[in-house]
Formats: structure tokens, sequence, C-alpha cells
């Protein structure tokens, strides 16, 4: 018995996508230079809080040292304070409903949490202790630093961190963004002075941005903040990272790993900031080329071809610079094929004019996403906390909105031509170079390196 078919004149058709609000946000800074951003959103009896504070590290030459101390900092802030230990932390924040996360990028150091309404002046309270004493106790900082670096340890044996910090290295060189994991020799040299001082000349008000999202009172969250962490002082401001280096044209570089059973395809290169106007056409040109499912790029090499099971496409914004991303993981035996189709696609999209259907859907993905990403409040403490750490107004989200509603097709496709064409990309593959190498080498120079073993230098 056949299927039935289905009738797809009964399926209603999409509406217009919603214009973005502009969140009620209100803005104030704090005399320690600490600025603060509270958004009511009555209706679910949570509050959401975001702070984020600058973190880059300062130069190349000091990249790898602070990317090793910063990888133990983010799990030993919480071990204890002048006033409560590790435990006693966490009954207090878990009291609130609360459970504070602290994370770290290149950019940045972030600490969030959940909480119920009425526990804030609570849940500031133990922030403050965490940011002005904490205390770094020595057989807790150990412990800490051998599971950073049993960790750091896997993680350097899986390919797409090989590929990763590869694709990394080879397009920032004299960069602290080059250094995408901490060496783990550097993570067991780290001390308890160490993050001490770290996080004394670092963990700074100036320059950071605390956001609360939810169910409050913007006075009275603001004076909650003002009471609790109006001690928290330091001298100078969280520092940036330097301007990017200008890389010109590289040959792909072949990281060997014998035996792999797949290789890892990653290309980068450049894209335009969230204040560039060419971003929202470069962001459209994006999803067609292989921004989300309907993309050409999964319809060539999964679909059609079989060659990996999800390719994709992004356009990834960090402080010094964006970046436009490829990545595909692939069987050994397809790698060279399985390139140059992704590099194909690139080349299509770049001399070749989309479709008014593509540039539709992958409108409406867009916008929808943005939709979806702002509606719950975690969601937008976090936008909000990229964009205001960015000197980013909250009007943002409304611009950018109704400019890629009006992107036109040859905007895409001159906004593709200047920056996903194939020439202007680094590109980097993991994989066994035994059964690669003379793929890849019909495609143009290519140079083979060792892949680093777990506990080197990547």
């Amino acid at each position: 018995m056949s299927a039935p078919v289905l009738d797809l004149s009964l399926v209603p058709p999409l509406g217009d996508p919603r214009p973005q609000p502009v969140p009620a946000m209100h803005l104030s800074t704090l005399p320690s230079g600490l600025r603060l951003a509270v958004v009511p959103r009555p209706g679910v009896p949570l509050v959401e809080l975001r702070l984020r504070i600058p973190f880059a590290a300062p130069s190349a030459r000091t990249a790898a040292v602070h990317a090793a101390r910063t990888s133990v900092l983010t799990g030993a802030v919480l071990l204890g304070t002048r006033s409560h230990d590790q435990v006693q932390i966490a009954q207090l924040l878990q009291a609130e409903g609360a459970e504070l996360s602290v994370s770290a990028d290149p950019d940045r150091l972030l600490l969030g949490t959940t909480m119920l309404p009425a526990g804030l002046p609570a849940v500031l309270g133990v922030l403050a202790e965490l940011l002005g004493r904490p205390t770094y106790p020595t057989d807790q900082v150990t412990a800490e630093r051998a599971r950073v670096t049993e960790r750091i340890g896997i993680a350097r044996s899986q390919p797409g961190v090989v590929a990763r910090t590869a694709l990394a290295a080879r397009r920032y060189g004299q960069h602290p963004y080059a250094v995408q994991l901490p060496e783990p020799g550097l993570v067991e040299q780290v001390t308890p002075a160490a993050l001490r001082t770290l996080h004394r000349q670092r963990v700074l008000p100036t320059g950071s941005t605390l956001v609360l999202v939810g169910d409050l009172d913007p006075a009275a969250a603001a004076d909650a903040v003002a009471a609790a962490l109006g001690d928290w002082v330091g001298e100078g401001a969280g520092v940036e990272a330097p301007p990017l280096p200008a890389v010109g044209p590289r040959p792909l570089q072949l990281v060997d790993r014998p035996g792999a059973v797949q290789s890892n395809i990653r290309l980068g290169g450049p894209a335009p900031g969230r204040l560039d106007p060419e971003l929202p056409a470069v962001r459209l040109a994006n999803m067609v080329y292989g921004g989300y499912f309907s993309s050409r790029l999964v319809e060539n090499i999964r679909e059609r071809r079989g060659y990996t099971y999800s390719p994709r496409s992004a356009v990834d914004h960090l402080g010094a610079g964006s970046s436009f991303l490829v990545d595909a993981d692939v069987a050994t035996a397809v790698t060279g094929p399985a390139l140059l189709e992704t590099t194909y696609e690139l080349g299509r999209i770049a001399l070749l004019p989309v479709t008014e259907a593509e540039l539709e859907g992958a409108r409406r993905y867009v916008l929808g996403t943005m939709a979806l990403a702002t509606a719950t409040h975690a969601g937008l403490a976090s936008t909000l906390s990229a964009l205001i750490g960015h000197d980013l107004p909250p009007e943002w989200l409304a611009d950018h909105q109704a400019a890629l509603a009006t992107v036109t097709l040859d905007e895409v496709s001159g906004a593709a031509r200047r920056w996903l064409h194939p020439a202007g990309l680094t590109t980097v593959v993991v994989g066994d170079a035994a059964q690669v190498e003379d793929q890849l080498r019909v495609l143009g120079p290519v140079e083979t390196v060792p892949s680093p073993t777990p506990g080197s230098p990547a």
C-alpha cells in the first residue's frame, strides 16, 4: 500500500516576520565604571544575570600564559572567599535558585546565572565576594589545575579541536586569537599566587557590563547592584584584543593524523563587523551557501553526494574582528572531492546570482532565529551582554532586522563576491596524509605538518 501524498496546498503560508521589539532597557554607570543594564520583563518569575568582563590577552607574547591562567581561573574563582568556602557559596546560591557559571573566550570573562526575583540581593552579595574577595586556596587550586590539564589533554586528542586550533594559528599568526587552547604544560605551572595577581589586575569594573533581565523593578534592581557591588573597585580598565594582522593567501595546510578515518575540513576568512552596513547581505549570503539545512552546501555534499553529515558555515564576531567560517567532517576517501565541492559552491555563490526563492528562505530563517534568540529571558540577556559589551545600543537589534528585511539580490551577490570567494579564505585539513595528500595536491599547493600530540603546543 503506497503512502499517502501530502497535499501542500493545505499548509498555510508563512506570515510576515514580526518586527524586532526594542527592549525597554534602563542604563546606568556606577562610580566604579561598571555599566548596568536592567530590562524588566514581567510574566515569568525569573531573573537572568550576565556579567561581562573584558579579558583579552594584551599581546601575542603573553597569550599562551594568559590562556593557561584563565582556564584555571574560571573554575578556581568559585573555590572560596574570605567569608565562605566553596560549599557555602554553592549553598547560598542554591537557596535562591541560582547556580553561577563562569566561562571565558578570547575576549571576555563571563559570569551568568538564573535566579528567583527575590534572590537578587543575596546573589549579588555572593557575586561581590567572588569579584572582590576571592582566596584561591592552594589545595583546591591544585585539584582544579589537575582537572583542567586532564580536560585539555583530552580535547587536544579530538580532531575537531586540532582543526580549529590549526586554523586559528594559520589565520591569526602573531595575535592572541591564535591561541585557542592552553598548553597543558603551562596550565600545570599555574599557581594560586598567579591567579590572585591575574584577578587583581584584570577582574575590574571599568569596562565591564552587568545585564539583568526579568521580573524586576529597574530602580530597585539598580539600588541592589549599587549596594552589593559599590565596593568592587580596581585600578585600570579591562584589556581589549589588539587589531588583527593582515594575512595574505597561503597554501592549504594538511595536519597529518595517521590512521584517521575522517578528514576535518576548515576554512576561514574575514567578515564584516556588526556595524558594517554590508553585514546583513553577508549573513544572508552565508545562509544560502551553508548556514542552515536548506543551504547549497548541505544539498551538495550531504544530500546529493553523501560526503558528510553536517557541513555548515557561519559568521562569527570577536572583539578585534569578524570571521566567515566553513567546516565539514568527511570520509578520508572523499577528502579531495569534498573540498572541491565546498570551494565550488563558494565560487558559484560569488559568481552566479542567488535566486529570489533562496534569498527569501534565508531571510525568513535569519529573522525567525533572531526572534527566537531574544524571546526568552536567557536569550535576551546573553544577546544584550554581547551588544553592550561591544558598545552597541539595544536598537541595533531592530535596525539589523530592518536591514535584513530590505537586502536585495544584487546586494547579496556583491557581498558574496567580496567576502565569500574561496581565494580569500585560509584552508586547513586534518587527516591521514598518506591517504589524502595526493587528493589535495590536485587542487593546489599543500603544506603538510604533523599533528600536535596531546600535551604539546598546537
